[in-house]
């Protein structure tokens, strides 16, 4: 079984900070030499499919925030630019 078993929403919050991260990142080939996954991976993961426990975990060390505040969608906070950052553009 799955050490880390996530709900609908706590993958939703997830797929977002993968598609915010990816803009960081450069694109989907850049991000996922940087997790050690394979591009078709991430984008399939970002359409819908399953979030991995490893992914998440990955995904919040790349980040620099608690796997808590990836699940929970305090990372990226909503209405946050994909490209910088930022509110209100």
């Amino acid at each position: 079984m799955n050490a880390l078993a996530l709900t609908k929403g706590e993958q939703e919050h997830v797929r977002r900070a993968l598609r915010f991260l990816r803009f960081r990142a450069g694109g989907w080939k850049p991000m996922a030499a940087a997790l050690g996954f394979k591009k078709k991976t991430l984008t399939n993961v970002s359409e819908g499919d399953g979030v991995s426990a490893n992914l998440t975990f990955r995904l919040a060390r790349m980040a620099g925030v608690t796997v808590d505040d990836l699940i929970s969608g305090k990372f990226p906070a909503p209405g946050a630019c994909p490209h910088c950052g930022r509110f209100g553009h």
